[in-house]
C-alpha cells in the first residue's frame, strides 16, 4: 500500500501505518501518533466524559493513535 498524501503529490512512499480515522495509508511523514482523547461517533469527533457533563482536554482519557494529518488537524480544533 502507498501513502495517501504522497501520492496526491505525485511520490512513491510506502504505508507504515493507517489513519484510525479515516482509513487512509501514510508513511512515516504523513502520520502523527500521540495520546488523543476518546472520541465517540462514527466520523464526526465528539469528546466523551459522561453522564451529559461537558468535559474539559484535561478531563478526558488519554490513548496513543495513529492519524494522518488533515485528521489529525481536524481532532485538535475539537479539544
Amino acid at each position: 500500500m502507498k501513502c495517501y498524501e504522497c501520492s496526491k503529490n505525485g511520490k512513491d512512499s510506502d504505508t507504515v501505518a493507517i489513519c484510525i480515522v479515516c482509513g487512509r495509508g501514510v508513511c512515516r511523514d504523513h502520520l502523527v501518533r500521540e495520546d488523543t482523547p476518546v472520541w465517540e461517533g462514527e466520523y464526526g469527533i465528539k469528546l466523551k466524559c459522561g453522564m451529559g457533563v461537558e468535559c474539559k482536554y484535561e478531563d478526558v482519557q488519554h490513548m496513543k493513535k495513529v492519524l494522518c494529518i488533515p485528521c489529525h488537524e481536524a481532532l485538535k480544533e475539537n479539544y
